[in-house]
């Protein structure tokens, strides 16, 4: 089990200090986790949250709408797209009232590695909680923001 003082080699000023620190190095520290699984995909999880969001809709999204709902809000969504796009996992659809929207939508293929990747992402890293601690952390959480 991870100990956030010894890890880093320091002391804080009081709990709250210690607590937000410790947020951060374990956001930090789920990150690289996921980074090094998503490779192989040869995606990244931003790219993934864009596929799940355009596979839970069921129906094109227009780009804004796919920027609003992803977890880390980014100034690439745009260019992430466009990677996806290259890798047809996504295809652009014009709309016919607006050439300034553009809606988005998972292709088969996208949909197949969402499978494939389903089989394999498990959050091994959050096992160490029981259902109630994951839900008073999602709580405490919540509650910071």
């Amino acid at each position: 089990m991870g100990n956030l003082s010894k890890d880093i080699k320091s002391k804080f000023q009081n709990n709250r200090v210690k607590a937000i620190l410790n947020i951060i190095y374990t956001a930090n520290w789920i990150n690289t986790k996921r980074n090094a699984f998503f490779k192989p995909y040869g995606i990244s999880p931003q790219q993934y949250n864009i596929l799940r969001i355009l596979r839970g809709a069921g129906n094109p999204l227009k780009v804004q709408t796919i920027k609003d709902r992803m977890l880390e809000r980014s100034p690439n969504t745009t260019r992430l797209m466009d990677k996806l796009c290259d890798k047809q996992l996504i295809s652009r659809i014009p709309c016919p009232g607006d050439r300034r929207v553009v809606h988005v939508k998972i292709n088969d293929q996208g949909l197949t590695l969402l499978q494939e990747i389903d089989k394999y992402l498990h959050h091994d890293y959050i096992n160490n909680l029981t259902e109630e601690e994951a839900a008073i952390l999602s709580d405490l959480l919540d509650k910071i923001r």
